[in-house]
Parts: structure tokens; C-alpha cells; sequence
């Protein structure tokens, strides 16, 4: 059974290199993976999920408009995704975290998001106030 996993923690603490330390490990096992990161995080070029160590990867982008479930069902129907990895998670709006809960209940595909938990003032983002409420696991 998949789950909706949420990993946050500060910045510079490695979020970003471990999720993509875990999408390689997937890949090098033969299982494919959908990688998402914010349209606003252009640190290294727009689409890129990077680390600060040099590690980097293509992936699709999201901002408050995008159907993530939408384009994850596409993919879906193509290949045979072992998990969808989400950078930058603070970003996501209410409805695009049901729409990873819907990815893992109705296409049985584990979806690990990393972020941040709270901004500079110690408020809640919007999306990580949604994941901490209905992760499966934190």
C-alpha cells in the first residue's frame, strides 16, 4: 500500500541531495520515477531539482495552477512509476496535496515530499500545514 511521506527540515540540511539520492537509488534498480520541483525555485535554471553538493535532475515543475494528480496519471499510463518525488513542498497549495493523496489511494504510487515545515517567522507554509496534517508519515 503506498503512503504520503513528508520530510522537512531546515534550510541547507539536505533535502534537496537526499531526494535525489533516493530517486537514483530507485532508477538503479531498474523502477522509474516522476520528480516535481516549484516553478519559483530557479537557483539552478527553471525544472532542475538541485543540490548545493552539484547533484541535479530534470523535473517537472509546479506552481499554483498545475494538476499534479493530472499529470502523474498521464505518466502513468506510459510507464510504471515506483514513486513521485516532490522538492520545495512548502509551495504546494491545499487542493495539490489532496491531489498526492489521491495519487497514492487511486494509482497506488508512494509520493516522498521535502521542504521546509516554516517560514523565517515561524509561520506554517500552506503546504506544509496541509502534508503535516495528512502525511502518512512525517
Amino acid at each position: 500500500m503506498a503512503k504520503l511521506y513528508f520530510n522537512y527540515a531546515a534550510m541547507n540540511a539536505g533535502k534537496s541531495t537526499t531526494l535525489l539520492q533516493a530517486s537514483f537509488n530507485y532508477r538503479e534498480r531498474g523502477m522509474q520515477t516522476i520528480e516535481f520541483t516549484a516553478r519559483i525555485d530557479d537557483r539552478v535554471g527553471t525544472g532542475v531539482i538541485a543540490s548545493r553538493i552539484g547533484l541535479k535532475k530534470d523535473a517537472h515543475m509546479f506552481d499554483a495552477q498545475t494538476d499534479i494528480f493530472a499529470i502523474v496519471q498521464a505518466e502513468s499510463a506510459t510507464m510504471t512509476a515506483a514513486c513521485v518525488f516532490l522538492d520545495e513542498a512548502q509551495f504546494l497549495s491545499v487542493a495539490q496535496v489532496m491531489q498526492l493523496a489521491r495519487i497514492v489511494d487511486e494509482i497506488n504510487i508512494p509520493v516522498i515530499c521535502y521542504g521546509l515545515r516554516t517560514d523565517f517567522m515561524g509561520e506554517l507554509f500552506e503546504g506544509s500545514a496541509r502534508l503535516l496534517a495528512i502525511a502518512d508519515e512525517i
